[in-house]
C-alpha cells in the first residue's frame, strides 16, 4: 500500500469517526425525545432533588393526562433527528461527494446557539439548560469541522484555493466523433 493511500485511508477514517459522533448524537436524541413521559417518570426519583426537572416531570405528565396530541410535536422533533441522521450517512459513505452535507451540519449547528439563548428565556428554560443545548451544537460542530476540513484535504478540488484560482480546463470535444469512413480505415489488399 502506497502512503499516500496510507494518509487517504487516515484521513477517511478520521473523517467517519466525527460524522458517526454526529450520527450517535443524532439517533440519541431522537430516540429519547418519543418516551419523554417514561423517561421522566423514571429519571427524576433517581436524581438529587432538582426543581426545573420536577416542573418538567410535572408538565409533561398533565400534558400527557390532559392533552396527550400535544406529544405529537415532539413526535415530530424526534423524527427530525433521525432523518438528519440518516442525512450523515452520505458523508459518512462518501465525504468528497457529500460535502454540502457537512456544511448544511455546520449552518444547523451555528444556529442551535441563537435558538436556545433567545428562545429558551421566552420559555422559562433555566441558564443551565440553555447552556447544555449550546453544548450539543459546539460538539457536533467541532466535530463537523474536523470532517469537513479532512474532506477538504482528501479532494483539492473542493479547497478554497480552487474557488479562487480554478483550473484550466480543455475545451469541452465534441459528444460523439463522427464515424470514420470505412474505406480509409481498412488497409489497401491490392498492392
Amino acid at each position: 500500500m502506497s502512503e499516500i493511500h496510507f494518509v487517504m485511508q487516515s484521513e477517511l477514517r478520521k473523517i467517519r469517526i466525527c460524522v458517526a459522533l454526529v450520527i450517535a448524537g443524532l439517533l440519541v436524541s431522537g430516540l429519547t425525545a418519543f418516551p419523554l413521559e417514561r423517561e421522566l417518570h423514571w429519571l427524576v426519583p433517581r436524581l438529587p432533588p432538582n426543581d426545573w426537572l420536577q416542573q418538567v416531570h410535572d408538565g409533561i405528565t398533565t400534558m400527557y393526562a390532559h392533552y396527550p396530541w400535544i406529544a405529537y410535536g415532539t413526535d415530530w422533533l424526534a423524527f427530525a433527528h433521525l432523518i438528519l441522521a440518516v442525512l450523515f450517512i452520505g458523508p459518512y459513505r462518501d465525504p468528497v461527494r457529500n460535502l454540502w452535507v457537512l456544511e448544511f451540519g455546520l449552518i444547523a449547528c451555528a444556529g442551535v446557539l441563537p435558538l436556545a439563548l433567545i428562545c429558551g428565556p421566552i420559555r422559562g428554560i433555566p441558564f443551565y439548560w440553555r447552556l447544555i443545548d449550546c453544548s450539543f451544537g459546539i460538539f457536533a460542530f467541532a466535530s463537523l469541522w474536523v470532517a469537513r476540513s479532512l474532506t477538504l484535504r482528501l479532494d483539492p478540488a473542493n479547497s478554497p484555493r480552487a474557488a479562487i484560482d480554478p483550473p484550466r480546463l480543455e475545451p469541452a470535444k465534441p459528444p460523439f466523433a463522427p464515424a470514420p469512413d470505412e474505406r480509409c480505415a481498412q488497409p489497401d489488399r491490392d498492392r
